[in-house]
């Protein structure tokens, strides 16, 4: 199969693509090394594929001609985003530009370059504070946040391609996704980073908000089933581990982990986070034969390791 992934330098991008060309799959990797955090910690991402000669277009989604690497693909996994809830409500130009704009144009060189499939990253972040948990994948969505709105114009997007144009693709709802290379600026890498290294870890809100959290092993395994799997277009589908706990719960399960304290620095909670997310997952295990098998301290003992390899 020959597949494309943006974002494939990115944290759940650059396992995407070691995880295909494992499979044996033909590979090619756009990403546009956004500034949103430091460029080395990507070319560290992927230096394992392009080891094994995997091609790196380095592309913006937003302006760039992307046929010369989509056309005829099999599947498009259009990971490339701008991440990040608080930051949106300052810089809102970089999120409709990185989300909107570039997934419209990628769905719309899929629909003239004959792409058999587009797998698209949205989150749970297009659920916003629901009234019923798990949420469903027809759930009313009420985003919390600019990035929230972004992804879920992301969906209404292909949404758009597959009613008018036949665009086939899968919407995947991923939930607070953590393991080895996750982003600098994620929850769990600040707090591995502050335990062991005892310095202060900013809590903002009393650490109550209750997360639904997936290793990335786990969230990857889901991406690679929506590339072949019988869907209808704009299939949505959530992406959770179910292991659903409070950032309480979690320092406690850390600082056992690792034998030391974390020193908490308390910050009032912030606009646009959300008190709860949780994932019902029985449409991803119908249709994708998706079984999440990493616990959260099984998951998290991982991250450590390669926090600790550094």
């Amino acid at each position: 199969m020959r597949a494309v992934v943006t974002g494939g330098a990115g944290f759940i991008g650059s396992h995407l693509v070691e995880a295909l060309v494992e499979r044996g799959d033909d590979v090619a990797v756009v990403d546009a090394f956004t500034p949103y955090y430091d460029r080395a910690l990507k070319e560290g991402n992927a230096a394992g594929w392009r080891a094994v000669g995997v091609p790196l277009y380095e592309l913006d989604l937003r302006t760039d001609d992307l046929g010369e690497v989509v056309d005829g693909a099999d599947v498009v996994f259009h990971l490339a985003a701008q991440p990040g809830v608080r930051a949106s409500w300052e810089v809102f130009d970089a999120y409709a530009g990185h989300n909107l704009t570039a997934t419209q144009r990628v769905l719309e060189t899929a629909r003239t370059g004959g792409v058999g499939r587009v797998v698209l990253a949205s989150s749970s972040s297009v659920y916003g504070n629901a009234k019923e948990y798990p949420t469903r994948e027809d759930d009313p969505l009420r985003p919390h946040s600019p990035y929230g709105v972004t992804k879920k114009a992301v969906e209404d997007l292909a949404r758009a391609y597959a009613d008018n144009w036949g665009v086939s693709s899968v919407l995947l709802r991923y939930f607070t996704v953590y393991g080895p290379r996750q982003r600098p600026d994620m929850a769990f890498h600040r707090l591995c980073e502050a335990v062991r290294h005892g310095t202060p870890f900013p809590l903002f809100g009393d650490g109550s908000a209750r997360r639904d959290f997936t290793y990335v092993a786990d969230a990857v395994a889901a991406t690679m089933a929506a590339g072949t799997a019988e869907l209808e277009p704009a299939t949505a589908i959530n992406v959770a581990g179910g292991d659903e706990a409070s950032m309480a719960e979690v320092f406690a399960l850390l600082e056992g982990l690792v034998g030391a304290p974390l020193i908490l620095d308390r910050q009032p909670a912030q606009k646009g986070d959300v008190d709860r997310t949780g994932g019902d997952t029985a449409r991803a295990r119908a249709l994708l034969g998706y079984d999440p098998a990493v616990t959260l301290r099984d998951g998290l003992e991982r991250q450590l390791a390669w926090h600790r390899q550094r």
